[in-house]
């Protein structure tokens, strides 16, 4: 078996909303600001889609027997939704989903 990590733990993540995570169409984890998830995976081609309900990320990855592959997902607010923070109350928040 191999091992996929994803983490939200990235200092500039606005630390507000949930961050959803599918495995090959499966949801394995709900993640706030600070969890990580692990998933024993077997080896091979698979799919990694996070969302926050507004936007979706997928990401296609391999996978060899006994290898870990790490994802990191930050949560973060757009360079001008802050004004939006004021007028509505809530701000959209973008996803960024980076391999390491």
């Amino acid at each position: 078996m191999a091992r996929l990590i994803v983490s939200r733990r990235s200092p500039v993540d606005a630390r507000e909303r949930q961050v959803v995570v599918s495995v090959d169409g499966e949801k394995v984890a709900t993640l706030m600001f600070g969890d990580e998830v692990t998933r024993d995976l077997p080896p091979g081609r698979h799919r990694l889609r996070v969302h926050n309900t507004l936007v979706w990320k997928t990401c296609h990855f391999e996978i060899g027997p006994d290898d870990d592959v790490r994802f990191t997902v930050v949560n973060r607010p757009g360079g001008s939704t802050n004004g939006l923070l004021t007028i509505l109350g809530a701000r959209p928040l973008y996803l960024d989903l980076t391999q390491e």
